[in-house]
């Protein structure tokens, strides 16, 4: 798996222009997942990012986490993470898993990062979304479930 996260003032996700999901202060999280992703991708990913030091402390240095902070986490699913451009002008798409089994490890990772004490928000999976967001900072890290220790 993968995930794009960004530190977050303020963002939410419209489909339709209903507001689906949104946070005031916390993380966005574009997740991407590709055909040999399992639960453990998805624990791995669930366990590491509500837990990075990337909130400042009182003196400016990136010492707290979303835990310690009392943030809370969006969550879009999105398949683009595994978009292969080395060939042509057109993304190619294979690397990402079919929908079904995309779903269901997107679903195990909002329902894991919940369960670390989190307020989690989520997109409409499938859907075309709008998503606003305050990039504070910024701050912009990419984590791949592969590159674990």
């Amino acid at each position: 798996m993968r995930a794009v996260v960004q530190r977050s003032g303020k963002a939410s996700v419209t489909v339709n222009n209903d507001v689906v999901g949104q946070i005031d202060h916390g993380l966005v999280v574009l997740l991407g997942v590709t055909h040999d992703d399992t639960e453990e991708d998805a624990k791995y990913l669930a366990k590491k990012i509500p837990h990075l030091r990337i909130f400042e402390d009182e003196d400016n240095k990136m010492n707290l986490s979303l835990t310690s902070v009392g943030g809370s986490l969006l969550s879009v699913s999105q398949f683009t993470l595994y978009g292969d451009c080395r060939k042509g002008r057109r993304p190619n798409f294979m690397n990402a898993a079919k929908p079904e089994q995309a779903l269901e490890l997107y679903k195990t990772f909002n329902q894991l990062a919940a369960d670390e004490g989190i307020r989690v928000e989520t997109g409409a999976f499938g859907e075309m979304m709008d998503i606003q967001l305050s990039n504070n900072g910024p701050v912009t890290l990419i984590i791949d479930s592969k590159d674990k220790d």
